[in-house]
Parts: C-alpha cells; sequence; structure tokens
C-alpha cells in the first residue's frame, strides 16, 4: 500500500508578482526549491492565506536568491502581490518508507528570506 504524506512546505511566502499572460506556474526562488527538494516542474498546491483560496500548479525555477514567488497564468486571478500563501508538494511512499519520512519545512520573514527550516510541525495544544 502507498501512502501520500507532505514532501515540502514553504510556509507564510509573500507573492512578489502575479502575471495574468504568462504561460501558468508558480516560479519560486531558484534557491528556494533547491532547499525544499522541490523540483522544477513538480505539481505544487497553493493556499493562499489572504483570500482562502487553494489552487494546484506546478513548479518553476526564478532566479536563485531573488525571492521571487510568482502566481502566474490562470493561477494569477487566485493570488496578488503581497498575499502570503503556503506552498505544499506532497509525495507517495511504501508504508516502511512512510515510517521514517521527514518533510522539509521551509519558513519566511516578509521579505521572502529564510527565517528556519525544520522537518516537524510542532504538536498542536489544546485550548
Amino acid at each position: 500500500m502507498q501512502i501520500t504524506l507532505l514532501k515540502a512546505k514553504l510556509h507564510r511566502a509573500t507573492v512578489t508578482r502575479s502575471e495574468l499572460g504568462y504561460e501558468g506556474s508558480c516560479a519560486i526562488d531558484g534557491a528556494i526549491l533547491d532547499l525544499s527538494g522541490i523540483r522544477e516542474y513538480e505539481q505544487i498546491q497553493i493556499y493562499n492565506i489572504n483570500n482562502g483560496a487553494r489552487f494546484t500548479t506546478y513548479a518553476i525555477r526564478a532566479e536563485d536568491h531573488s525571492g521571487v514567488f510568482s502566481v502566474n497564468g490562470a493561477a494569477a486571478r487566485m493570488a496578488c502581490p503581497g498575499d502570503l500563501i503556503i506552498v505544499c508538494a506532497y509525495a507517495s511512499f511504501s508504508q516502511e518508507a512512510a515510517d521514517k519520512h521527514k518533510p522539509i519545512l521551509v519558513y519566511f520573514n516578509d521579505k521572502n528570506e529564510v527565517l528556519r527550516s525544520a522537518s516537524a510541525i510542532p504538536v498542536q495544544a489544546a485550548g
């Protein structure tokens, strides 16, 4: 049996551009792709914190160390410059591999600079 788990998460990135006329996708700073393990052309989910929109697209590489998060094509209607987003990539694992898997979690400041990275989300406290 296979199980789908979070592979990588880019948490609270700021959209820097949205280009309706571009060929579609989400351009992400190449250094951030490398850090997170998200591959160019890999399917990603984007969750817009500002408006609640959730949509699927794919990652393309933007210039390294540029801080770019550009939502392009039809998806540009789902996010505007300045919106905070969460970008997630998922992967399928065997049960044995799932037991050992740790996601790569990357957290950003308002300039899309990496604040920290981690491999686990803290347990949510009750009440």
